[in-house]
């Protein structure tokens, strides 16, 4: 029996199977994101559903496109029985491209089962025709339908998974290109099946009377373009939603570890710690095991970070992080609280010496170096130790605590750790009240400068004189300069008291002179974390000038250990205070790691001889005196004057003139002056001369 085709529908087949198709790869991409099983199974039943009548109505517009010189129509029950195919096939196609492989050996496999199952619709539609006689299929042309159906549902998955990451380039032309021969693989499917289809002469449709041809192929064609919109839509629209919750989520975690987590080193900061300490006395009150508070500060890191710069202070943290976490077991915490604080939590504890040899080995580690990017550099802790339950019984005793016993090792010589004990409380207690003293002081005139003379070697009148600084509270009383100057050096107050003590320096000066009594050199003493200002020397002689003393009374003493920390820079430093007009002296000498070639480059006016040295005149005998011979032939050498400090007993004296020292002090000759009590003493001088 002669068959004929409408080209119009066989062209609208060819463009519903391409629709199909780029829905079916676009659903792959988005059902293959979703991380909830239930959402997943959802989008896999609506894929297959959309799907599946995609296919089955390209298949039933390609057989209305089909007639033949009878009237035809469609059981509608079959028909339904070849949808259900379709939507099932479908469903696997779907749940293969959505996993996260897609291996050969199953590609094949999944490739076999989807074609037999598009073939079975396909052959399913058709016998809803009911022709009598049955149709009969050429073998060859049924045979290449089926293999066409399994080489196209083959490609089909193969496609599919390769293009479900909707992140790859261009996915989207892709995806287009793709649906174009995909569509035309499945349509080729269906029109050689259909071209195999042999109709007997006579043949008569059993279902003529049933579902009305030109009616089934509107509501197919409107329902079907319909369908594979919506879900594309609806695909488009949840890709879009779940973009912008995954973003939002994504957001929320970023809140979340700021909140938790230091940004610098990655570790946890001050939120986090609390809670895992309050877990651990939780846990600590089950089991009977206790815990310890490793309380960390390095030392000498603000000179550090100040003098190399936040960059390279950031670069130290983060180097000391990591080899602090090399250094504690899996189950501790490590945590930064901020700035160059850290705390390990040592959880179930057997007993305190475990603690002692964690800290020991954090020690041990340290003294190794740790590696920044530009060089290995020692940076050392000093370390206070708090146990649970003896040393406290909530996170803020525990910190508190263990930072006492921190402070406690820095004032123990650094770089060592300490257990807490009740008398540091004490000491912590006393440091808080010092710190609260230093910020009222020099509003309320709490501060005050003694002078302690310095006389000649060969003639024993008065030199010049060190400026001495003291604190005098009245709740705390008269403090010496080591009580509260180390804590005004952590807490920075040292920079605004150092040019108070300039100020104050040059206003005794111009007291003096106008008391008609001889000028005077006095010297003053800079800390670490001066030095480290980058406005020194700009401020000091703002200060100076002001003040109307010529910048020749005012000399400036700086530690060995201090000028050596970066002694390019102190070289610079000394030049600019020497341009200037100020003097500089290095204080201390002897006791730190002076480079010779960089002494010669200071170029200095003084060296102070450390009283370590001065007391060996009498301790040490002929070696004492060999070495401070010799720091005074090197002094010489270099055109610098010498100065020996803590001069205690006449054979010291008597020694140090022998030796031709320039200038000496110490309680023998005179010690610290009140400034009226100074003025007294040049007063004597000058009348005895």
């Amino acid at each position: 029996m002669q068959s004929t085709y409408n080209l119009g529908l066989v062209v609208v087949s060819l463009a519903v199977a391409t629709l199909a198709s780029y829905t079916a790869l676009d659903l792959a991409g988005r059902i293959s994101t979703m991380a909830s099983a239930r959402l997943r199974h959802l989008w896999l039943a609506g894929g297959a559903a959309a799907m599946g009548t995609g296919v089955w109505s390209m298949h039933f517009i390609g057989m209305l496109a089909f007639s033949l010189p009878i009237p035809l129509g469609y059981d509608l029950a079959i028909t339904g029985c070849s949808l259900g195919i379709a939507m099932i096939v479908s469903y696997f196609a779907l749940h293969q491209v959505a996993r996260p492989t897609l291996p050969i050996k199953r590609l094949v496999t999944g490739g076999v089962l989807m074609g037999f199952g598009i073939a079975g619709m396909h052959y399913t539609g058709m016998a809803a025709m009911r022709m009598e006689p049955g149709i009969r299929y050429r073998p060859g042309l049924f045979a290449a339908s089926i293999a066409i159906a399994i080489a196209a549902s083959i490609a089909a998955l193969w496609i599919a998974h390769t293009l479900r990451d909707s992140n790859q380039h261009r996915v989207l032309l892709k995806r287009l290109g793709a649906a174009c021969v995909m569509g035309l693989a499945i349509t080729g499917m269906h029109y050689t099946g259909m071209a195999a289809a042999d109709f007997q002469p006579g043949s008569i449709c059993g279902a003529a009377r049933g579902v009305n041809a030109q009616w089934l192929a509107t509501t197919i064609l409107l329902f079907t373009f319909a369908i594979l919109i919506v879900t594309l839509i609806l695909s488009r629209f949840d890709a879009r939603t779940t973009f912008l919750a995954g973003s939002v989520s994504l957001l929320n975690n970023q809140i979340v570890r700021l909140a938790t987590y230091d940004t610098l080193t990655n570790l946890p900061n001050r939120v986090t710690l609390t809670e895992r300490i309050e877990h651990a006395i939780r846990t600590s009150k089950l089991n009977g095991r206790g815990f310890a508070i490793l309380f960390m500060d390095l030392d000498g890191f603000k000179t550090i970070n100040d003098s190399l710069g936040h960059a390279f202070g950031d670069e130290v943290l983060k180097s000391f992080s990591h080899s602090l976490r090399q250094c504690v077991r899996n189950v501790d915490t490590v945590a930064r609280l901020g700035g160059d604080e850290f705390v390990v939590l040592a959880e179930s504890l057997g007993a305190p010496q475990d603690a002692q040899k964690m800290a020991e080995a954090v020690l041990d580690r340290m003294r190794k170096g740790i590696e920044t990017q530009s060089q290995t550099l020692q940076v050392m802790p000093s370390i206070g130790i708090a146990l649970y339950p003896q040393d406290g019984h909530s996170v803020d005793e525990l910190l508190k605590h263990a930072d006492a016993a921190m402070y406690e090792a820095k004032r123990g010589g650094r770089s060592t750790y300490r257990f807490f004990e009740a008398h540091m409380n004490e000491a912590a207690m006393r440091t808080l009240k010092i710190q609260s003293a230093l910020h009222e002081a020099l509003g309320k005139g709490y501060f005050s400068l003694h002078f302690q003379p310095k006389f000649r070697g060969d003639s024993g009148e008065v030199a010049g004189a060190e400026a001495l600084i003291r604190l005098n509270h009245p709740e705390i009383g008269a403090l010496a300069p080591m009580d509260f100057i180390p804590i005004a050096e952590r807490s920075g107050q040292i920079v605004q008291i150092g040019y108070w003590v300039v100020r104050e320096t040059c206003r005794q000066i111009r007291r003096w002179e106008a008391s008609g009594l001889p000028s005077m050199k006095v010297a003053i003493n800079l800390s670490p974390r001066q030095m480290t200002q980058p406005d020194l020397v700009a401020k000091t002689l703002e200060i100076v000038h002001a003040e109307g003393v010529d910048c020749s009374q005012v000399m400036f003493e700086i530690t060995e250990t201090v000028a050596m920390q970066d002694a390019a820079k102190t070289t610079e430093m000394i030049r600019e205070f020497q341009a200037s007009g100020f003097e500089i002296s290095i204080d201390d000498f002897g006791t730190g790691y002076s480079s010779l070639a960089y002494l010669q480059r200071f170029r200095v006016k003084q060296l102070k001889i450390d009283r370590f040295f001065t007391n060996g005149l009498d301790a040490d005998g002929h070696e004492g005196s060999a070495i401070v011979q010799a720091i005074i032939a090197l002094a010489h050498s270099l055109e610098m004057d010498v100065v020996a400090e803590g001069v205690e007993t006449a054979s010291q004296l008597d020694k140090l003139k022998d030796l031709q020292c320039d200038e000496m002090q110490g309680f023998l000759l005179g010690r610290p002056l009140t400034a009226d009590a100074f003025s007294e003493l040049l007063q004597a001088r000058v009348t005895a001369a």
